[in-house]
Parts: C-alpha cells; sequence; structure tokens
C-alpha cells in the first residue's frame, strides 16, 4: 500500500478510469483511516501549510463543505473562488489560470460545467487537479459511494447495485468505478437519457478484466432484482433546470420506491448523492426508510475528499 500510495502523489484526480482497482482501493482505505482518526479525535495534519484552491462555476454543499473542511482538518487552507473572484471567464484562459495558481497554491479542486475544461487545467498545471464535478463526470462522489458500500457491505467485489434515472455524470462515474472494482452495476434510464457510449464501452472492458457484469435495462425493477444497493439522482440536475417538466414526463415510473425495495436483496442499501426531490426519484418513505445510508454518504465525501487530497498533495504517514 505505501508503494502504490507514492505513485499517487503528484496526480490528477479527473475519473476513476485512470486508476487501477488497487489504488482506488488505496483512496477507500485511506479515507477509512482518516475517519477513524478524525472519529477518536486524533490529530491529522498531513497538508500543513498546504493550500487547496477551490474554483466554483457551480454552487455545491457538499463539495465546498467537504473540501474545505476536509483540507482544515488537515492542517491546510482553502481559497474558494468563484467565476465572480477570478478573471477565468472573463478574458484569462484556462491555461494561464493554471499557470498562475501553480505558482501559489498545491492543489486545484474545480467544479463546473465543461469537463474538457477541467481536463486542459489539469493539461496546464503543475498541481494536482482534482475534478470536484463536470456535466460528464462526478468521481469524488463516486468515491465516497464505493467507500459506503464497502462499509456497511464489508467488500465491492461480487455485489450487485441498481441505478435508476438519468444516465448523467453520476451514473458515468457509477459505471466506471464499479466495473473497476469488480462489483456488476445494472442502469435503469429511459431511451433518451442513456449514459454515453464511450463510457459504456470503457465500463465493458473494465467489466471483462474485473468480472464486474455491466448492463442496462429500461424496467426499473429488471434492474432492482436481487440488488445489494440501489441508487437514484435528480432527473433534472443543475443547468438542466429548463427541461424539468419534460425529464418529469420521460422518467415517470423511474423512482426508488417500496417495489424496487421490494425486488431487491432483503439487506439492501438505498444512496443518492443528494440534494434529493422526494416524490420524485425517490419516496419520502425509502428515502428516510431503515435501508437508507444516504447521510452515511454524505458525510463520507469529507473523507474520501480528504484521502484524495492527502494522497495526490502530500503523504498518509
Amino acid at each position: 500500500m505505501a508503494d502504490l500510495s507514492a505513485k499517487l502523489a503528484g496526480r490528477d484526480f479527473l475519473t476513476l478510469q485512470d486508476f487501477t482497482a488497487a489504488e482506488i482501493s488505496v483512496f477507500i482505505a485511506t479515507a477509512r483511516d482518516l475517519k477513524a482518526r478524525q472519529k477518536a479525535g486524533t490529530p491529522h495534519h498531513l497538508l500543513a501549510g498546504k493550500t487547496l484552491a477551490m474554483i466554483f462555476t457551480k454552487s455545491s454543499t457538499r463539495t465546498r463543505v467537504a473540501f474545505e473542511v476536509g483540507i482544515y482538518q488537515l492542517g491546510g487552507t482553502a481559497l474558494f473562488l468563484s467565476e465572480r473572484d477570478i478573471q477565468l471567464g472573463r478574458g484569462e484562459s484556462v491555461a494561464d489560470t493554471a499557470r498562475v495558481l501553480s505558482r501559489m497554491v498545491d492543489g486545484v479542486m474545480i467544479r463546473t460545467f465543461s469537463h474538457a475544461e477541467v481536463e486542459e487545467l489539469a493539461r496546464h498545471a503543475a498541481v494536482p487537479v482534482i475534478n470536484g464535478l463536470t456535466d460528464y463526470l462526478h468521481p469524488t462522489q463516486v468515491l465516497a459511494d464505493l467507500m459506503t458500500i464497502e462499509e456497511h457491505k464489508g467488500r465491492l467485489a461480487g455485489l450487485k447495485l441498481a441505478y435508476i434515472g438519468d444516465g448523467g455524470n453520476v451514473a458515468h462515474s457509477l459505471l466506471i468505478g464499479c466495473s473497476k472494482m469488480g462489483m456488476d452495476i445494472t442502469l435503469a434510464c429511459p431511451a433518451a437519457y442513456e449514459p454515453r457510449e464511450e463510457i459504456l464501452r470503457a465500463a465493458l472492458a473494465n467489466g471483462a478484466e474485473s468480472g464486474s457484469r455491466v448492463r442496462l435495462v429500461r424496467d426499473p425493477l429488471e434492474a432492482a432484482r436481487d440488488a445489494d444497493a440501489l441508487y437514484t439522482d435528480v432527473w433534472a440536475s443543475m443547468g438542466q433546470e429548463g427541461e424539468s417538466a419534460e425529464r418529469r414526463a420521460a422518467f415517470k415510473g423511474y423512482c426508488l420506491d417500496d417495489a424496487a425495495l421490494a425486488a431487491a436483496r432483503p439487506d439492501v442499501i438505498v444512496l443518492h448523492c443528494l440534494p434529493a426531490h422526494k416524490g420524485e426519484e425517490i419516496t419520502e418513505a425509502v428515502f428516510e426508510g431503515p435501508r437508507s445510508v444516504v447521510f452515511d454518504e454524505a458525510e463520507n465525501r469529507l473523507h474520501a475528499h480528504k484521502a484524495v487530497m492527502a494522497l495526490l498533495m502530500g503523504n498518509t504517514d
């Protein structure tokens, strides 16, 4: 594990596809260790004196709080930079922004719309760049999801996750993460809202190596059958508000409800990346019910993000 940790230092965190299953396991193990240290009240100032620049062009609750509190707990400092605070998008190029920040900070986290913008930032930055979310991928969320599943189930390989809803950024990262870790994953999505073809191809290739079975179906109950974990997300993500009425019609029936629970295993856990629109993609009863681990999952954003920062920007000794 020490050798793998050393190989992670200085790298970017743009997509889970860039990491091996063993490396993802290091992130998860580190997150669980840092969580245990925090719960025990043991100081773990692994990034003392280091600074993370946090660029937000999309607003956030969990991402901002997890990174800002996380680096504070690691002994470092966070700089919150909205699009109103910096020149990015107002005449200064992404490349120049990357080169300026690299001279002043030890890492950059960005949460934005365009994945190409994040990739360009990483190409020109001399410090690690962390993808806090794009319209294409949400890898930090899924790292926390995998951590949560492992905490509750004791393993990842051989489990089945069923995702019901929109085949967007969270679904994309779940496909990559589950297939890397040997988890079966079945998605139920309406025809016009399926995951991107290149993501499905990558997940199928990962699954051929890890033993993961990757499926895309239409029927939510077929997806939920014998699942160890059920997952959903909002029907209209940030930036898609104008499509809300159209999406509500398209996603009718794609709800994580009692019928989905009944189709799954008796000890199934329920996940949601939040915020939730109860009564749309998930019922109030399921969200608040005994199978829900939604707030464990939300808390684990803090610990997973700390692991990413510690491994990329410093060390975990």
